[in-house]
C-alpha cells in the first residue's frame, strides 16, 4: 500500500493511464472481433478522451475542447495553404495564456495551482503537438480535406476521424505522438488476424514500469534519509546526490512514457509487420527507453533519443523550417512550449549550447585518437553528459531560483560551464585559421 500511495501522490498521470488500460483493451477485442465499425471505432476513442478529460480535469477539460472547437472551425473555413500559421498561432497563444496564469499564480499571488490545471495545461501541450502536426499535414496536402462540394452529413464523416486524432483517450495524457496518417491507418487495420493479442507485451512493460518506480522509490529513500549538506559534504558527494536526484527526475518520465506505449499498445497502436520467427514488434510508438537513452555519451546522441516522438515533431515544425540558427530556434521554441519559466530559460538554453559544443568538440578530438584513446574519451564523454543532463533536468523540472542554488553549491554547474567555454575557444580557433 506503501508504493501504492507514493504513485499515487506522486506520478497521477501514471496511475490515470493505468486506470484507462482497461477500456483500451475493451475498445481493442469489440474492434478486433468486428463489433465496432470504423466510424464506431472513431467515436469510441474521441468520447472516452471527453470522458478521461472530464473525469482528469474537471471544469479545465475545456482548455481542451475549446482549441478542439477552433481547430475544426478553421478546417472548414481556411484554405489549406495558410492554415497552419493560423493553427500554430491560435494554440500557441492559447497554451501560452493558461502557463502565464499559472505563473501569475505561483509567483505573484503566491496561491497553491489545482493539480487538475497543472494536468490540462500538460494535456494542452500534447493537444498543441497533435494539432500542429495535422496543420502542417493539411499544408502539405498529406491529408486531403474538401469541405464545400460536400452535404453536411459526410462533412461531419470526415470530421469525425480529425476529432478522434485530436481528442484520442490513448494520448489524452501521454504521448507518443503519431501522426494523422498513421493514426487512420491504425484504426483500420484493426481486424481479426491483425494484430496479435497485446496482453503479454503490455504485462512485459508493466512490469518494466514497476521495476523503474522500484528503483525511484529507493532513490527517493536515499536522498531523503542521505540530505546533502554543502558546508559538511564532500564535492564528490554532492556530485553523485544531485546526479540520483535528477535521475529520480528522469525516471517519472522513462514509467510515464512506457505506461503511454503500454495504453497505446492495449488499444491495438503501435504493431510493426511480424517477421517470421521474430516475436512480435510492439515498439513503433515510443518515446524512448531508459537502457538506450541513458547509454548516451553524446549530448547531441541524447537530445535525438530523449522523448524522440517529441524531438521529431520539433525538428519538422522548426529545425527544417529555420534557415539561421535552426539550433537555437528550435530550443527557444521548445522553451516557450514548455512555459518560459526561469529554470527552463537557463535549462534549454544551456542544453542548446551544450549540443552545440558537443559537436565542435567530438569534430575536432575524436578524428586525433587512437582506438584505445577513444574509449577512454567515448567513458568521459558519457560522464559528462550524465552531469550536464543532470543540470539541465534540475534546472528545467525545479524551475525556480532554488534549483539554480543547488547546482552551485554543488559544483555540478561547472561542467556545461567548461562545455560552452571550450566552444567559445574553439570556435576561436576555427575564426582565427580561417583569417590566417
Amino acid at each position: 500500500m506503501g508504493l501504492m500511495n507514493w504513485l499515487w501522490e506522486h506520478h497521477q498521470f501514471l496511475m490515470h493511464q493505468c486506470f484507462s488500460l482497461p477500456f483500451a483493451f475493451l475498445f481493442y477485442f469489440l474492434a478486433k472481433w468486428g463489433y465496432l465499425s470504423l466510424r464506431c471505432r472513431y467515436l469510441f476513442v474521441s468520447i472516452g478522451g471527453c470522458v478521461l478529460a472530464v473525469v482528469t480535469m474537471g471544469i479545465y477539460s475545456t482548455l481542451l475542447f475549446t482549441s478542439t472547437f477552433a481547430f475544426i472551425l478553421l478546417v472548414c473555413s481556411v484554405d489549406s495553404s495558410s492554415i497552419h500559421a493560423w493553427v500554430f498561432s491560435m494554440q500557441m497563444l492559447w497554451q501560452t495564456f493558461w502557463h502565464l496564469f499559472i505563473q501569475y499564480r505561483e509567483y505573484y499571488l503566491h496561491e497553491p495551482v489545482c493539480i487538475r490545471l497543472f494536468l490540462a495545461v500538460s494535456s494542452l501541450m500534447l493537444l498543441t503537438q497533435r494539432i500542429t502536426s495535422l496543420s502542417m499535414d493539411l499544408q502539405e496536402k498529406r491529408v486531403l480535406t474538401t469541405f464545400n462540394a460536400l452535404s453536411k452529413r459526410n462533412r461531419r464523416v470526415m470530421l469525425l476521424p480529425l476529432i478522434s486524432y485530436i481528442l484520442n483517450f490513448t494520448t489524452m495524457l501521454g504521448g507518443p505522438l503519431c501522426s494523422y496518417s498513421r493514426f487512420v491507418t491504425l484504426m483500420a487495420e484493426i481486424r481479426f488476424n491483425h494484430p496479435p493479442n497485446p496482453l503479454g507485451v503490455v504485462l512485459i512493460k508493466l512490469t518494466k514500469v514497476m521495476l523503474l518506480e522500484c528503483l525511484r522509490y529507493c532513490l527517493v529513500y536515499f536522498l531523503k534519509h542521505n540530505a546533502y549538506n554543502p558546508s559538511k559534504s564532500i564535492i564528490i558527494y554532492g556530485l553523485l546526490w544531485v546526479w540520483c536526484l535528477a535521475l529520480v527526475l528522469r525516471i517519472q518520465y522513462y514509467s510515464h512514457w512506457r505506461i503511454s506505449e503500454c495504453l497505446n499498445n492495449a488499444a491495438g497502436f503501435g504493431f510493426g509487420e511480424n517477421v517470421p520467427g521474430v516475436s512480435p514488434d510492439w515498439s513503433r510508438l515510443s518515446d524512448g527507453d531508459f537502457w538506450i537513452i541513458e547509454a548516451s555519451n553524446r549530448m547531441s546522441q541524447f537530445a535525438r533519443r530523449w522523448n524522440a516522438t517529441t524531438a521529431s515533431w520539433l525538428r519538422r515544425l522548426v529545425y527544417t523550417r529555420c534557415k539561421r540558427f535552426p539550433l537555437f530556434m528550435t530550443f527557444s521554441f521548445s522553451l516557450w512550449w514548455h512555459g518560459l519559466h526561469l529554470g527552463q530559460i537557463v535549462g534549454m538554453l544551456t542544453w542548446a549550447a551544450t549540443v552545440k559544443a558537443d559537436y565542435h568538440i567530438h569534430r575536432c578530438l575524436w578524428p586525433k585518437l587512437s582506438s584505445s584513446w577513444r574509449k577512454i574519451y567515448t567513458c568521459l564523454s558519457w560522464i559528462n553528459t550524465q552531469m550536464i543532463v543532470s543540470c539541465i533536468v534540475i534546472a528545467v523540472e525545479i524551475r525556480n531560483m532554488s534549483g539554480l542554488r543547488l547546482l552551485s553549491t554543488t559544483y555540478i554547474g561547472l561542467f556545461p560551464l567548461f562545455n560552452i567555454i571550450l566552444l567559445f575557444i574553439l570556435q576561436k580557433l576555427k575564426f582565427t585559421k580561417e583569417v590566417m
